[in-house]
């Protein structure tokens, strides 16, 4: 059950991270990291790996597109 919700979790992440790399809208990414932070949070409680790697990834990528765009030095 954490592994779906963590699996939703990341989905609706991964779908912020990529609105998030219109331009002008990179901010949004200090509130989908953290999201997807919660989300393999929870998919490391689970006996499953998929919903936490898939969080894993969005947190990646979420952190590489900051880097990016200046928000973290």
């Amino acid at each position: 059950m954490l592994n779906l919700v963590s699996l939703i979790i990341g989905a609706v992440a991964l779908v912020c991270v990529a609105v998030a790399f219109i331009p002008l809208l990179g901010i949004l990414n200090w509130f989908i990291v953290p999201l997807a932070v919660i989300g393999a949070g929870l998919g490391a409680m689970s006996s499953s790996t998929s919903g936490r790697n898939l969080n894993l990834v969005v947190i990646l990528i979420g952190v590489v597109r900051l880097m990016l765009g200046g928000g973290i030095l």
